[in-house]
């Protein structure tokens, strides 16, 4: 990672154990703690926003989806009354 790309920091606090350990491996690793802990730390972040990003379905609740969106509902009086007071809005 490009260093003049980097303009936002974040502060982190650890056990001095913790510090050596990561230092360690950076070192064995050939790279900086900071390169070190984003290349450690980004795929993670990536992965949890996936996982909280993405909607799976079971095949039942497929099928239940699916027949909504091919076959949807009369709307009730409750939904055509907001529509109605929607348009008189104006919006």
């Amino acid at each position: 990672m490009a260093t003049a790309l980097r303009g936002e920091r974040v502060e982190i606090r650890m056990t001095r154990a913790q510090k050596r350990n990561i230092e360690r491996a950076a070192s064995l690793r050939g790279t900086s703690v900071t390169d070190f802990i984003l290349n450690a730390v980004q795929p993670a972040a990536t992965e949890t926003i996936r996982e909280f990003e993405t909607l799976e379905l079971r095949d039942e609740d497929r099928r239940v989806f699916v027949k909504a969106l091919l076959n949807p509902p009369e709307p009730s009086q409750a939904l055509k009354a907001a529509a109605a007071r929607h348009k008189q809005m104006g919006l």
